[in-house]
C-alpha cells in the first residue's frame, strides 16, 4: 500500500512541482519476501550455486531466512508424505537416511 501512495507522491512530483523522476535503474529495489527468498536460498543450495545463494540470504534477516526456509521445509514434507501416502515422519528419516524407527 505504502509503495502506492509513493508512486502516486513521485508521480504527481514529477508532472506539479516540475522535478523530474528519478530512472527506474535507481530506484529501490523491491523488497522480497521471506518465503520469495526462502525458495530462492533452497533452490539455490540445490544447485550449488553460491552466488544465488549470498542474494537470496541477503535479501531478508537471517532469523527471517531460517523461519522460512523452516517453513518451506515442512511444507515439502508433508506434500511428499501425501504423495507417497507415508507419514510425514517417515519420508523426513527418509530424506535425511535415517533407519526407520
Amino acid at each position: 500500500m505504502f509503495d502506492r501512495i509513493r508512486r502516486y507522491a513521485g508521480r504527481r512530483r514529477g508532472t506539479e512541482g516540475g522535478a523530474v523522476p528519478e530512472p527506474r535503474a535507481s530506484r529501490e529495489r523491491r523488497a522480497h519476501n521471506l518465503f520469495e527468498a526462502a525458495a530462492a536460498y533452497v533452490a539455490a543450495r540445490a544447485e550449488d550455486d553460491q552466488d544465488r545463494i549470498e542474494e537470496a540470504a541477503s535479501w531478508v534477516s537471517p532469523e527471517a531466512l531460517s523461519f522460512g526456509v523452516s517453513e518451506l521445509a515442512c511444507r515439502a514434507v508433508v506434500a511428499l508424505a501425501r504423495e507417497r501416502d507415508e507419514s510425514p515422519a517417515a519420508v523426513a528419516r527418509d530424506l535425511l537416511g535415517l533407519p526407520v524407527s
